[in-house]
């Protein structure tokens, strides 16, 4: 899916129109008959232009918004900030809600960890409200800072084609409208509706690599790197990076079996048929969705794995906190047992999330003190369904020492009732499915 740029030839000090606006949410349709948006706004220029826009837009659409404000702690004036935004809101008649972090600021990488405690507390926001889209402001300088950020880094062609304008989350999908938008359309857009904003120090704090960036931008434009050929060449890279995203959805599309316990059957000679590069993404695919990681295994260790797949393997291999094991004509992929997470709580009433892998919803009526985790080499005498290193890292229900319930074998201890656990839900939802939406390209 591709989300349309702003008008063609717009005056960067031209306000953002609500027309101009609701062409670049069209690229992100369908809504849901009345849409409800949650938009992040910290007080800045960039987020209160999204949520004037954004509830113009809403209003229209028979839907609505609230705006969310993150109080990070991290410095004296925030808590002040986040009122002054909900008071200036609530004269335009917006909804607005503050959330606080409380836990302690890290002793580095402030700034990652500020970014991650964010999107977790507006994610939270947004599942236990029922909002499926979260809107962000990250405009045309954010996505050229990003490119330069992440070309610093090493990054390959997947983190220099920027931002995504739709990612995908557990909770919400997020949206960036203004991914195309130059930041002096946005201050306009403020000023033709005389509404302030706030200038976060932090911007301008050379401790901060995006901020010595901004501060370097005139530099580089002279030297040929200017903020429109930057984010335009993101988006160059984005194109060739979603139509290998769409390459390896097809491959594994005829590769790959999905079990819902969590394991994967794997066609090696089918994945090996494929250009090397397609292989390797689809193989990284298939690791990060058994395994329940955020980021993909090493290079040269994919590398290796996938160059043996094809020959057959003599033996099981480890990578990604997967185990890889030959079958005949195929390859087993499943969860290492003994990198599964830590057992979890699983409060009644509540949905929790394991291992990246497998959410576990318990009704009110269930038993206090139930514990999810992986069930173990050994655990059961039952006859095995699946082979005895799928089961090992199986989600097992336990009271106490004792397990009481594995879904995906149909076990039930022998005197536990059954109807203790009411409509319970266990769902395999790995941290990274096979194949999402694809990168979007604005």
């Amino acid at each position: 899916m591709s989300a349309p740029g702003p008008t063609a030839g717009a005056d960067a000090a031209l306000p953002l129109g609500d027309a101009e606006f609701a062409a670049l949410m069209a690229g992100f349709a369908p809504f849901e008959p009345t849409p409800r948006l949650a938009v992040a706004v910290s007080g800045g220029a960039d987020s209160l232009a999204l949520v004037l826009l954004a509830a113009a837009w809403a209003a229209a659409a028979g839907g609505s918004l609230t705006a969310l404000t993150v109080d990070h702690r991290l410095r004296a004036a925030s808590a002040a900030e986040a009122v002054q935004v909900a008071e200036w809101l609530a004269a335009r008649g917006i909804a607005h809600r503050i959330l606080r972090r409380n836990d302690a600021a890290p002793a580095r990488g402030i700034q990652a960890a500020a970014r991650a405690a964010r999107y977790r507390l507006l994610e939270a926001w947004c599942a236990a409200e029922g909002v499926l889209h979260l809107l962000v402001a990250h405009n045309r300088e954010d996505q050229a800072e990003t490119l330069l950020l992440r070309l610093a880094r090493g990054s390959g062609l997947d983190g220099l084609a920027g931002m995504a304008a739709v990612a995908e989350h557990r909770q919400c999908r997020v949206l960036r409208p203004l991914l195309a938008v130059p930041r002096a359309r946005l201050e306009a857009t403020l000023r033709a509706v005389g509404q302030p904003w706030i200038e976060d120090p932090s911007n301008r704090d050379p401790a901060y690599a995006r901020a010595r960036l901004r501060c370097a931008q005139a530099l580089l434009a002279e030297s040929g790197l200017g903020v429109e050929r930057l984010a335009a060449t993101a988006a160059r890279l984005g194109r060739a990076r979603a139509a290998l995203e769409a390459a390896v959805a097809a491959l594994l599309a005829t590769c790959v079996l999905v079990h819902p316990a969590g394991f994967v059957q794997l066609d090696p000679v089918a994945l090996r048929r494929a250009p090397e590069e397609i292989g390797l993404r689809a193989l990284a695919a298939v690791l990060a969705l058994v395994g329940g990681g955020t980021y993909p295994p090493r290079l040269e260790r994919l590398e290796r794995l996938y160059r043996e797949l094809p020959g057959g393997l003599e033996s099981g291999r480890t990578l990604g906190g997967c185990r890889v094991l030959p079958r005949p004509g195929s390859v087993l992929v499943c969860r290492e047992a003994e990198a599964s997470a830590p057992p979890l709580p699983a409060p009644r009433g509540a949905t929790v999330y394991w291992d990246g892998r497998f959410s576990l919803y318990l009704p009110e009526t269930a038993p206090e003190g139930l514990v999810l985790g992986a069930l173990g080499a050994g655990s059961l005498a039952t006859p095995g369904l699946f082979p005895a290193a799928v089961r090992a890292g199986l989600p097992a229900v336990r009271e106490g020492a004792a397990v009481v319930a594995v879904p995906a074998l149909g076990y039930i201890k022998a005197g536990f009732d059954p109807g203790r656990l009411g409509s319970w839900r266990l769902l395999f939802r790995p941290t990274r499915p096979l194949s999402g939406a694809g990168f979007t390209v604005v």
